[in-house]
This record gives structure tokens, C-alpha cells and sequence, in this order.
């Protein structure tokens, strides 16, 4: 089984060398032998084929990609084909990104850090940094998250600067993309799409939280959700 990391790999990145070690983690806790490989985001549109045919999941890993038209690609195909997909801090960004253009039609859906005067910024910049913050994060119920938590009140790590523009929040809720995690403000942290057998993002960095005495349970079920395809 091999899931691909889509992202521009810096190993002095602490929160990409967390999505390689919580990946080992999980797999260990689960019994589970698995490959990760890092697929840089500029190789993505000339390998595309390859790639559908080689991974059976796909985490959007932090950090700010090379390509995001490479990046926009994977999460649609996985969205498209029920493909397990899992997008953490800037994977949670750009799943967004990703859905508003191709599913809500908002063609210039944009990421203001990358596009700032882009039309349709529906990634805009955090009124507050959560660069190095631990918060609370509130579950709802019904949710594929809380099936995950089996809690409502959560806390996890962040490294954000930026999230899901307020101005576009309803849209992409009743668009079907449900945000079923919120700060204590209602502000979103956690995405899914409810019909897909494993489709997040969250805007905290779940990896960050993993050892390898306590795996982080997100990490577990995106494992578990790409095993049942194979």
C-alpha cells in the first residue's frame, strides 16, 4: 500500500517531518506495512498517470507549494474518485481552494497569501496567527470527525497563518463541504465531505500531536480508510 505526501519536502520543516513520523505511528500502532513517498508538486501534471495509478491516498501536507495547480489536481482526482485524502494546515487551504473552483464554480478562487488581489479570496489571512498556538477545537455532531474523536472538545496544534475567508464560509458549507469543526469564536477548523469515504482537512496540524506511544486517531482512520480500498 503507498499513500503520497503532495508537497515540496523541507526535512528542517518540523511539520512535514511530523507527516512522515506520524505515518509511522499509526501504521506500527495498526500493524500495518505501508510506503509514504513525497510527491513534489512540480513533477505532479507530467507524472499525473503514474501517480493515479501508484497511490491508493494522498495527505496534502503543510507548507506552501511549488505548483498549487499540481496540488489542486490531486485533491480533485481524489475528491472525483473516492480516494482517501487527508489535507492538514495548508492541505486544509487548498482543499478549499480546490472545491470552490470545481465544484462551486468560483473560478478565481484564490489564496491571498499567493494572489492577494485575486477576486474571489476564499483563503484570506487569519485576523489572528495560530503560527505555534494550541487551541480548542469544538466538534459537531453528526460528523465523520466526531465518529473520529468520539469527543466534542478537542485540543490540537497550529501553524496557520491563514484559513477559510468569512465571506465565503456559508458557501462552501451549504455547497456541501461541511465545516464540522470551529473554534470557541465558530471560527472553522475542520472540514469533510460526508458521502466521501475519506475526505478532510483540517487547519490544525493533527502530525504534530503523534508519537509513537499515543498516534493521533485522524492519522489512524486515514490509514484504516485507504487499507479498505487496496
Amino acid at each position: 500500500m503507498k499513500i503520497g505526501i503532495v508537497g515540496d519536502y523541507n526535512p528542517e520543516y518540523l511539520s512535514q517531518l511530523a507527516t512522515d513520523n506520524a505515518l509511522i505511528h499509526s501504521s506500527k500502532k495498526l500493524g500495518i506495512s505501508i510506503e509514504q513517498e513525497w510527491i513534489p508538486t512540480t513533477t505532479i501534471f507530467e507524472q499525473i498517470d503514474t501517480i493515479k495509478e501508484t497511490y491508493q491516498g494522498f495527505w496534502i501536507a503543510p507548507g506552501s507549494p511549488n505548483s498549487i495547480d499540481g496540488v489542486l489536481s490531486i485533491i480533485e482526482f481524489s475528491r472525483e474518485n473516492n480516494v482517501p485524502l487527508l489535507g492538514t494546515c495548508g492541505g486544509f487551504q487548498y482543499i478549499i481552494m480546490e472545491y470552490a473552483r470545481n465544484k462551486l464554480m468560483l473560478k478565481e478562487a484564490g489564496h491571498e497569501e499567493r494572489d492577494p488581489h485575486s477576486a474571489q479570496l476564499v483563503i484570506s489571512k487569519l485576523t489572528c496567527s495560530l503560527v505555534g498556538q494550541i487551541g480548542e477545537v469544538i466538534i459537531k455532531k453528526p460528523s465523520r470527525m466526531f465518529e473520529i474523536y468520539q469527543e466534542t472538545n478537542v485540543i490540537e496544534q497550529f501553524r496557520c497563518n491563514y484559513g477559510l475567508s468569512p465571506e465565503y464560509e456559508s458557501q462552501i458549507h451549504e455547497g456541501g463541504l461541511k465545516i464540522v469543526g470551529t473554534d470557541s469564536m465558530g471560527n472553522p477548523r475542520i472540514i469533510e465531505l460526508p458521502e466521501h469515504n475519506f475526505f478532510i482537512g483540517t487547519l490544525f496540524v493533527p502530525q504534530l500531536k503523534s508519537t509513537s506511544e499515543t498516534p493521533h486517531c485522524i492519522v489512524d482512520t486515514f490509514i484504516g480508510s485507504v487499507i479498505n480500498l487496496v
